[in-house]
């Protein structure tokens, strides 16, 4: 029989590895996106079914070391990608729709290289905005 404590740990040891599903799936899913991949070309390349892909990236099925090597490998990323930000947003909920719009727009703000297209591109949001 365990004790509480032991229990209480047992429960919070199995949250975080979780939360560290979640979070490894949240960060294949956003390469892949980045990539322009979808799921299902993921899951051919790395040799599972579109239904595994997709349980990987939502943290339900945890993947194997040697299958995150290959993912790593599709997805043209260093293996320790996946864990980046662990400690910043494990348990945080997923971004939503317009947070993930507005972080795009600024990463893609960010790659025009004429200031003077950043300045006119600015200037038509704050006017869009003022509507």
């Amino acid at each position: 029989m365990l004790h509480s404590t032991e229990g209480d740990a047992q429960k919070i040891s199995k949250n975080r590895a979780n939360d560290v599903d979640r979070h490894v799936g949240s960060k294949i899913r956003q390469q892949r996106v980045r990539m322009g991949l979808s799921q299902q070309q993921v899951a051919e390349l790395i040799g599972v079914t579109y239904q595994q892909a997709h349980k990987y990236e939502r943290g339900i099925n945890r993947i194997s070391v040697g299958r995150l090597w290959e993912m790593a490998r599709v997805l043209s990323v260093p293996v320790d990608y996946f864990f980046e930000g662990m400690g910043e947003d494990v348990g945080t909920p997923e971004l939503q729709p317009k947070q993930r719009m507005c972080l795009e727009l600024a990463r893609n703000f960010m790659k025009i290289r004429e200031e003077d297209q950043q300045d006119a591109l600015s200037r038509m949001a704050r006017a869009l905005a003022s509507d």
